[in-house]
């Protein structure tokens, strides 16, 4: 505890440090802000139904990537959603089209070109979704939670152009905290949309359980203790490596995949066990609304029975299917994205090579099967933290909006935030003020 308390009296001594945590407060706040407040022409204190909308699913997914906006019928109702489905969509156009190929290798050109390109995708995809949220609204929200005139031209055509700035804003903000703050606004700004919604599932709760005797403050102490140890799998699993040793004819640097030093010509590369991140668990998420939303369209009632069975995000069937689509995913987006040849070609160029295995094409079928076998235990384990909500829900009759935060999307995104954030302090801190994570050595005086 006294090594930690003295980690942070050490990043307030860091003049840049402290400059940059302070801005991204700042910028955070202002998203907040932001986020409470309402679309001109709408009555804030009508909007039950569009609450009751976003309790589970798809919808709660939404509303908490926008940090409770699409409830609220926010200026930031979409938040940055549509930047991350641009994000996503070119990473996989990447594939297919040459000129984002090109872009990808060449360096920051291309990165800035990239970002252009999403940029503009951001604002094309907003401009779909924000008349579809505003008619959403339209079917959801009572008549009189609308102004008279509410839907005629140029309301209408505001209100539209609002969400479209607000998206642009948040987008701007984030990259903002990139920029300028500790980094991974983005990544900041779904966090904190998430713990926004966190304080008021834990009141609802502990009201429960306490209010309705089901199981009192003692059940809330085991639930507490079983959210600490998910998150605890939640970090072995983000940061879970297996290292691949290589081998160095010389001192060189690598390409463009990490390698962490073991000595003067022995290294390693690191291969992670959930390389795929959080996005199995985003596709799959937007895979499974679409049964109901087909079933929906019919009247029958195996249609009916088919909408229900997709609808109830804590059903057997539903996370069977959820899981299985988690596990496909999570294969799928590895292979897109960790380039096993590409990293055997640049370790080829660099003089390195693999004990025991032949430079260049084995050396690139080796990492393949390498990472297929690392990532099915990973899918597996992504699959279980997925669909735990649903096991805690059954097994202590957990509130839903409380059940979410036991896994998911959610619980890995806090994670994997929280531990990138601390990892870029702890960075400034090892290079600043030694003394700051070491227990013994030289003191070395925090440079401004």
């Amino acid at each position: 505890m006294k090594k930690f308390i003295d980690s942070l009296v050490n990043v307030w001594k860091i003049e840049e440090l402290k400059n940059k945590i302070l801005v991204t407060l700042v910028i955070l706040l202002v998203y907040r802000f932001g986020s409470q407040v309402t679309l001109p022409g709408i009555d804030a204190t009508k909007l039950q139904n569009l609450t009751n909308q976003t309790e589970g699913g798809i919808g709660w997914l939404i509303n908490v990537f926008t940090g409770g906006a699409f409830s609220e019928a926010s200026i930031f109702a979409l938040g940055i959603m549509p930047y991350i489905s641009a994000s996503i969509v070119v990473q996989l156009m990447g594939i297919a089209i040459p000129y984002l190929q090109k872009l990808q290798k060449d360096g920051e050109s291309g990165r800035k070109k990239l970002n252009q390109i999403t940029r503009w995708l951001t604002i094309g995809i907003t401009l779909v979704q924000g008349p579809g949220y505003i008619y959403n609204l339209k079917n959801t929200l009572p008549g009189d939670a609308f102004n008279g005139d509410f839907f005629s031209f140029f309301p209408l055509f505001s209100s539209v152009l609002i969400i479209v700035t607000g998206t642009i804003f948040a987008m701007w903000l984030g990259e903002r905290i990139t920029e300028k703050g500790i980094g991974n606004g983005i990544s900041l700004l779904i966090m904190v949309g998430i713990l926004a919604r966190m304080p008021e599932a834990f009141m609802q709760e502990i009201a429960s359980s306490v209010s309705q005797n089901n199981g009192g403050l003692m059940k809330i102490v085991i639930e507490i203790i079983i959210w600490l140890l998910v998150i605890i799998a939640c970090i072995l699993l983000v940061m879970a490596l297996r290292k691949v040793q290589v081998q160095y004819a010389r001192r060189s640097v690598s390409g463009d995949f990490e390698v962490d030093s073991l000595g003067d010509n022995r290294q390693f590369i690191p291969l992670k066990l959930n390389s795929a991140g959080v996005m199995p668990i985003i596709f799959a998420q937007a895979i499974m609304f679409i049964p109901a939303a087909i079933a929906g369209l019919s009247k029958s009632d195996t249609a009916l029975s088919i909408s229900n069975m997709f609808k109830d995000p804590f059903g057997l069937v539903y996370n069977i299917v959820f899981a299985l689509l988690i596990i496909i995913f999570t294969y799928f987006y590895t292979a897109i994205t960790v380039p096993t040849n590409k990293m055997a070609d640049d370790l080829k160029r660099s003089g390195g090579f693999i004990p025991g295995v032949k430079p260049g094409a084995e050396t690139g079928d080796f990492l393949d099967k390498l990472m297929s076998l690392i990532t099915f235990p990973g899918s597996l384990f992504l699959a279980l933290i997925a669909v735990f909500p649903a096991i805690i829900h059954g097994l202590l009759n957990v509130q839903g909006a409380w059940a979410y935060f036991y896994g998911g999307t959610s619980l890995i995104i806090m994670v994997g935030v929280a531990i990138d954030t601390i990892q870029q302090i702890n960075s400034y801190l090892l290079n600043r003020h030694y003394d700051g994570l070491m227990k013994s050595g030289k003191n070395r005086k925090a440079v401004a």
